[in-house]
């Protein structure tokens, strides 16, 4: 599928893909999480999910990650992944295949960008698949020992070795914590009217599944919570993709009926 580069409101390079259906259901929004990009295996199974229900899917790369957009990972925000996300679908608003309300999934970061977005623009979105979500900036400091919040804090930056990415080292500066605590899905729960669905892996410690509870309880509407068994949080094994591919699928049928 061909890649088509937009500029975002900051002026740098976005790498967008749509993925059109001939007869689309609807339209959804599929967003990787921090660090990633639209081609990993768990994104592309949430877009298959999309994809064969009868959905046109817009894939893309947030800056200042590991995809083809513009930007350095150390330099990403949770401010600028919500604001590409936001971006991309302000764009998209001006294509001709675009529909509302539409659908919103994403992982991680992607998940809580995703998430905000639904609780400023309710009216917008048919339903939310937060995945593996980040809850809140609060919330993420007690996934790290405040030892190594202290190291990180003092020399201003974070390296770790890819998961996912064999032989990346992955960087991110001391700036990113101290944006994430700007935000919490939890005191505008209430706005997420729309169905939800969140899926978290039974072994992750980013975003665990106390976490994904305290979400799930303050939701007000049509709701659920699956937990992945075994699974960490990023999706890799083929057995933990197909779990969640099937899930979303019996979710968006049962969703758009």
């Amino acid at each position: 599928m061909k890649t088509i580069y937009i500029k975002n409101r900051r002026g740098k390079k976005l790498a967008v893909v749509v993925e059109k259906n001939a007869k689309p259901h609807g339209l959804a929004f599929v967003m990787h999480g921090l660090g990633g990009h639209k081609n990993q295996p768990h994104i592309q199974t949430f877009a298959d999910a999309f994809r064969e229900s009868g959905y046109t899917v817009v894939l893309f790369d947030a800056t200042n990650s590991t995809g083809k957009s513009g930007g350095k990972l150390e330099d990403a925000t949770l401010t600028n992944y919500y604001q590409d996300l936001a971006d991309v679908i302000a764009w998209s608003g001006k294509q001709n295949w675009y529909r509302e309300p539409f659908w919103l999934a994403g992982h991680s970061l992607g998940g809580i960008s995703a998430a905000l977005y639904a609780e400023k623009f309710p009216k917008k979105v048919k339903a939310l698949a937060p995945i593996s979500t980040v809850v809140s900036g609060k919330l993420s400091l007690e996934t790290h020992s405040k030892a190594e919040l202290r190291e990180w804090e003092r020399i201003g930056m974070r390296s770790w070795e890819s998961s996912t990415q064999p032989g990346l080292t992955k960087h991110l500066k001391w700036r990113h914590i101290t944006d994430r605590q700007r935000y919490d899905l939890l005191p505008k729960a209430k706005k997420l009217i729309m169905p939800v669905l969140l899926i978290v892996g039974s072994l992750d410690l980013t975003t665990p599944l106390k976490h994904q509870k305290m979400l799930f309880n303050a939701l007000p509407g049509q709701k659920e919570l699956r937990v992945i068994n075994g699974a960490r949080h990023t999706f890799t094994e083929k057995k933990h993709l197909a779990e969640i591919k099937k899930i979303l699928k019996q979710w968006i049928k049962h969703t758009s009926d």
